[in-house]
């Protein structure tokens, strides 16, 4: 029988900084935890305590704490991919050992006894199986009602989502699922939760001190040429849909800042094999602001993975989608003591359990969207992680 994580009280962070230019991975465990960009890297394993995430400024900040580093991310921190359904608290969980580096700078935190990281044991899978549990036409007349609810004028926007499960001959790999997107997905956000991977291009909320920055994405083509990029910069339906999400998360920051600096247009930005638009909003908080954590939770779920009207558009997705979404498309990343943390929205990833992968993708609905064109967009935004899960 496994005993329960200590309690918070009982536990001390020791910090050391250390020589930069470890193979990160090589500390990385199946049921470990990772945040790979091209800023800041973690990789961390063991659990040493659970944590409610409306408990963990809390209780991060009564940690027993040695930390001469004293830069974001170490100390004591938090880790999560919380549901996308925001009546859904979910956990966060207090890594055991944390090796991270920030800007060139590396260290490692203890929180506790931890197991060594497993190396890989199996071969990689040769043989897949990948099927959906609703067929083309079934999610396109779930696109045709998000269109005619907002012909009534009862949306402005829904995000509607499927499912892809892919089953393996051989229990996959963790490790090299995050090689490959690291490899093949620059710029975005890559993530492991226990057993939750991926690899998002958007950024839901960063705070550094006291610099807040968000950058929304929203609008998708395939970058495989200029013609198509500059397609989508002039897409009337993409910038619409678009607004709609600079829009709400403006207005959710305007009230936490002094100033808030929001990019008058969109730009289009590349993230492998798919381009969206993306505009940049940066800002100064109020003394005494919420945490990184807190912050992403009033931002969640904005109208890119929700829609709007949002309550409306989440009683859609309810009624329309027929599955729960999970940690699909609600918030992920990383807390620490000081209230620092970085939180991407959880796209473009998989749910591993042993030969099985569960892989999610939506669209964003709004008026002039074809539900053909709807669907190729969710194909070509399953792409990516399909082709980390199913190599030849």
């Amino acid at each position: 029988m496994t005993s329960a994580p200590p309690t918070v009280a009982s536990l001390r962070a020791v910090t050391r900084e250390v020589d930069p230019g470890v193979d990160l991975f090589a500390h990385f465990d199946a049921d470990g935890f990772a945040w790979l960009h091209h800023r800041t890297r973690f990789v961390a394993h063991g659990v040493a305590a659970r944590l409610r995430p409306s408990e963990s400024a809390a209780a991060l900040a009564a940690l027993e704490t040695d930390d001469p580093v004293g830069l974001p991310g170490t100390g004591p921190v938090a880790f999560g991919a919380l549901p996308f359904d925001p009546d859904a608290e979910g956990e966060l969980v207090v890594p055991a050992r944390v090796h991270g580096e920030l800007d060139g700078r590396a260290w490692v935190t203890e929180i506790g006894p931890a197991p060594a990281a497993a190396a890989s044991a199996s071969a990689a899978p040769a043989r897949f199986t990948v099927g959906a549990p609703r067929t083309r036409d079934q999610w396109e007349l779930a696109v045709q009602h998000a269109l005619a609810a907002i012909d009534r004028g009862e949306l402005e926007k829904v995000v509607l989502a499927r499912e892809v499960l892919v089953e393996a001959d051989t229990a996959f790999d963790a490790r090299e699922v995050l090689r490959g997107l690291v490899a093949h997905q620059p710029g975005s956000y890559v993530y492991a939760v226990e057993g939750f991977v991926g690899a998002s291009p958007e950024l839901l909320l960063r705070r550094m001190g006291s610099t807040v920055e968000s950058k929304p994405v929203a609008g998708t083509t395939v970058a495989d040429n200029d013609e198509s990029l500059r397609a989508l910069a002039a897409s009337v339906k993409d910038n619409r849909e678009h607004r709609y999400v600079v829009e709400s998360i403006a207005s959710a920051l305007a009230d936490e800042c002094d100033d808030l600096v929001v990019a008058a247009t969109p730009h289009v930005e590349i993230f492998g094999p798919l381009a969206h638009l993306a505009t940049p909003l940066r800002g100064h908080l109020h003394d005494g602001a919420r945490t990184a954590l807190d912050l992403a939770r009033r931002l969640h779920p904005t109208p890119a993975v929700g829609g709007t009207p949002r309550a409306d558009a989440l009683a859609a997705i309810r009624e329309l989608e027929g599955f729960d979404r999970g940690r699909y498309a609600g918030p992920v990343g990383w807390v620490d003591a000081r209230g620092d943390g970085e939180w991407a929205i959880a796209l473009r990833g998989a749910e591993l359990d042993g030969t099985r992968a569960r892989l999610v993708a939506g669209a964003g609905i709004v008026a002039g969207s074809e539900p053909a064109a709807e669907w190729a967009e969710t194909q070509a935004k399953l792409e990516p992680m399909l082709r980390a899960l199913v190599r030849p």
